[in-house]
């Protein structure tokens, strides 16, 4: 996906009617998320088969397998995103504590809102100051704040990203001119701002070097029980750092993606119960 792409799907992922923003000091409480049954098509071409998943409140759930098994599908269908793509079309339930975000009595800006995404790469608007990035998704939702509540929320956002102290002092300077660790703790800062319940994460770490990834799974550390997170990685050691629970996805011979086996990250890469399973995490395939 083209970073032109990303840009477009973060304006679309948080466009929507004009709301009032909660107080600054409002407490967020992580939700739970439920799939049950979802396919997906692009077209024709099927690539996801009835995979229900659920997503513990405050947990962070780790979406694991080799490319092409529809891991990174799944996840933008848990906020709608697969909707923005031509001829998609999807199939099942997606429950945010109970309730099905693909029901008629839900607003596609609601789930959206709700249910926040970040992108594989890095992707601040860079024209922007790191302060305007930060309230970007205040704009785009149309929600009104004072210049107070602007200071406070972009203060609250960037610490709990992890990236207020290294920041504070040059907010006023572009988004862009940060380096590619702190650019990705922007866009997490960016997405806490509009205060989701559950913050998806799409390979958040794969164009980071060493030192900003380590930085990146401190923050998901630092979130988990403020916020639930589900992530796709191809990295193993890094699925194993940051979850409680995993996901193993696989598509075999052409058939579309499902889950093979899932439940407690310990469980899953000391004593998993498939050998598809086994071998994946041992790195004999994928």
């Amino acid at each position: 996906m083209t970073a032109s792409r990303e840009v477009s799907d973060v304006t679309d992922s948080l466009t929507a009617d004009t709301v009032v923003l909660p107080p600054v000091v409002a407490t967020t409480v992580p939700a739970s998320l439920d799939a049950r049954s979802v396919s997906a098509w692009f077209g024709s071409h099927q690539v996801l088969s009835r995979v229900s998943l659920t997503m513990p409140a405050g947990q962070v759930t780790a979406l694991i397998g080799p490319s092409g098994c529809g891991k990174s599908t799944f996840l933008r269908t848990l906020n709608r995103m697969h909707e923005l793509i031509p001829a998609a079309r999807f199939g099942g339930e997606v429950l945010f504590e109970g309730e099905d975000i693909y029901d008629a009595s839900w607003r596609l800006t609601d789930a959206r809102r709700r249910i926040g995404m970040v992108f594989q790469k890095p992707n601040p608007f860079p024209a922007m100051s790191i302060y305007d990035n930060v309230v970007a998704g205040l704009r785009l939702t149309g929600t009104r704040a004072s210049r107070r509540e602007k200071d406070e929320l972009v203060e609250e956002s960037l610490s709990r990203a992890g990236l207020w102290k290294e920041v504070r002092d040059r907010l006023r300077q572009p988004g862009g001119a940060l380096s590619g660790g702190q650019q990705q703790r922007l866009c997490i800062a960016r997405a806490l701002a509009v205060r989701p319940r559950v913050l998806l994460m799409d390979e958040p770490c794969s164009a980071l070097d060493p030192t900003s990834t380590r930085r990146v799974e401190e923050t998901i550390g630092e979130l988990a029980g403020q916020v639930t997170v589900v992530i796709v990685t191809h990295n193993m050691q890094q699925a194993a750092r940051v979850s409680q629970q995993c996901a193993f996805f696989l598509a075999e011979q052409g058939t579309p993606g499902g889950i093979v086996e899932a439940g407690a990250t310990n469980d899953i890469f000391n004593t998993p119960q498939d050998g598809r399973t086994a071998d994946y995490v041992a790195g004999r395939f994928g």
